[in-house]
């Protein structure tokens, strides 16, 4: 590794990177950095946590050149709002020395507000795909003039539907401009995205997708279900010592909502939750508390394992296994961080364990499981989801029961069906001739 002393950077970024206290680059940081610089489209894979946010906004701040220009020169491109929030505050860090207007726009706040603040000019502007699209079309927002693009998390972008609102965006934005798209993975999509609207790019890819950190340990424990996993996390997060800092990552909003409702009868103000389906401002709190140390403990969907940058995780548990292997790697990466020691727990039931094979095809390694502690208590109670799963409509058996308990065989006489026809038939057969004019022409046709 490089020392940021020895690269080309001028006096105001080098003062900032000491005040950040980084000293030496990380290896997507020094092969990109002279890539960047050279002006050509860019590619760059590498895993989560390898400093990629740095890596593109210091040679981009390097060429920034002063300007009172209204219309911003740099795009960057995220998926989520606290990504937004993230990238803001490492340029703001990295400016400190530098006159530079930065604005984050972002969905699910006031638009007029992000307008206002437009207004008075940008030089780099940090975005969601979605916001910044409305802005452009309401003219608040002029892109005629940026010069570089960056699309961040690129992958996850494109998960998320953001395809058409980046095509859109392009179609905005003036031909003759640098290019410069991060990734933690290569998918198909991403190969097609970048082949359609990228000249002549340079790949960089540091490590495959399935390379595990080598600062990060990881084990994990075979549980039966959905209950006995919350029994042994709550055993384990006991552990205050051991567990300082802890990320859990569930597979739904739902499940985030009901672990935490359990887990804050025991660990009270130790714990937060964050998902999608929060308010911006929940999501901000939950964040902060997190990062400043007032809660341990945060529940969190892979909304969050994707690019956000929490420092001192002691521990990721994968409550869930997630279904793509991929994610298994994102939501390790948030430990382990700036060559730190980190540990990984992965939970797997019966049903999961096939998605925890896959993990382990993917890094090529066997990841060490343990006993379940024997104070752990391993009940048999099921969830809803998980009766389901086995084939069993559980619920909707209770209420039958609930419903009526003394339940018992219909009588004879209540197994007759109801004829609408019948007295009709009978008076029929009675006086051989029709009692209403309606039935002339039926017992015309019969004789």
């Amino acid at each position: 590794m490089s020392n940021f002393l020895k690269i080309n950077l001028n006096k105001q970024l080098q003062n900032a990177i000491s005040n950040l206290g980084f000293t030496n680059q990380t290896p997507i940081q020094e092969q990109t950095y002279s890539r960047i610089l050279g002006g050509k489209d860019l590619v760059g894979i590498a895993q989560t946590g390898t400093g990629k946010t740095i890596a593109y906004c210091l040679p981009l701040l390097q060429e920034l050149s002063y300007s009172n220009q209204s219309n911003p020169r740099i795009l960057i491109l995220v998926p989520t709002r606290e990504l937004v929030s993230q990238v803001v505050e490492t340029l703001e860090s990295l400016t400190e020395y530098i006159t530079c207007r930065i604005v984050g726009v972002y969905g699910g706040t006031n638009m007029n507000t992000q307008k206002i603040m437009l207004q008075d000019g940008a030089d780099i502007v940090v975005a969601t795909p979605g916001r910044l699209y409305d802005l452009a079309l309401c003219r608040a927002l002029q892109l005629k003039g940026i010069k570089k693009l960056v699309i961040d998390e690129v992958d996850v972008m494109l998960d998320l539907g953001f395809r058409p609102q980046l095509i859109n965006i392009f179609d905005l934005l003036p031909e003759k401009r640098q290019n410069i798209m991060f990734s933690a993975t290569m998918t198909e999509e991403v190969d097609t995205l970048i082949t359609s609207y990228f000249s002549r790019s340079e790949k960089v890819q540091i490590a495959l997708s399935g390379t595990p950190l080598d600062n990060i340990s990881q084990t994990k424990y075979s549980v039966p279900n959905y209950y006995t996993k919350v029994n042994l996390l709550s055993y384990l997060l006991r552990n205050k010592e051991e567990m300082k800092k802890v990320l859990v990552f569930v597979s739904s909003k739902k499940i985030a909502d009901r672990l935490f409702d359990q887990l804050e009868e025991v660990f009270v103000s130790d714990i937060a939750v964050i998902h999608s389906n929060k308010s911006q401002n929940y999501r901000f709190k939950s964040i902060r508390r997190y990062d400043e140390g007032s809660c341990r403990v945060l529940v969190a969907t892979d909304i969050i394992a994707r690019g956000l940058d929490l420092d001192k995780i002691s521990h990721v548990i994968n409550f869930d296994t997630p279904l793509y292997p991929e994610n298994y790697m994102h939501r390790i990466g948030r430990t382990g961080r700036a060559e730190e020691k980190g540990k990984s727990i992965l939970f797997f039931t019966e049903r999961e364990e096939k998605y925890k094979e896959y993990i382990e095809d993917l890094m090529q390694y066997e990841i060490p499981e343990l006993d379940i502690p024997e104070h752990v208590q391993i009940t048999q109670q099921l969830t809803e989801e998980e009766h389901k799963a086995n084939g069993k409509n559980f619920y909707r058996n209770v209420k039958k029961v609930e419903k009526n308990p003394a339940f018992h065989e219909k009588k004879e006489k209540n197994l007759k069906v109801n004829d609408r026809d019948k007295w009709r038939k009978e008076r029929r057969l009675k006086y051989k001739k029709p009692k209403s004019r309606g039935d002339k022409g039926a017992n015309r046709r019969r004789k």
